[in-house]
């Protein structure tokens, strides 16, 4: 028997803010830690946890893409932006 994707069987994450999203996976891995859910309820938030996991780097990746980078002048006034890649210099 194979399950359904996460991603397709939660749909109410796609409309999650990231701070709504960070906080109820944060809840999710509290509850796995304890121990103390039957394995069919850990199974399903498990899976949970997974999709809210894949919303959260979606919109961190979003963000970055919108993230842009200040650029000066030689003076020291700033003349525009680019935008910011992370791995070329900070």
């Amino acid at each position: 028997m194979q399950t359904a994707k996460p991603q397709a069987r939660h749909t109410d994450i796609r409309e999650m803010t990231f701070e709504r999203a960070l906080k109820e996976l944060e809840a999710i891995v509290g509850r796995l830690e304890r121990g103390d859910v039957e394995l069919e309820e850990s199974i399903n938030i498990y899976e949970r946890g997974e999709a809210l996991k894949e919303h959260c780097d979606r919109l961190l990746k979003q963000a970055e893409a919108k993230v842009e980078k200040l650029t000066f002048a030689g003076d020291g006034t700033p003349k525009g932006t680019t935008p910011l890649d992370p791995d070329k210099d900070t």
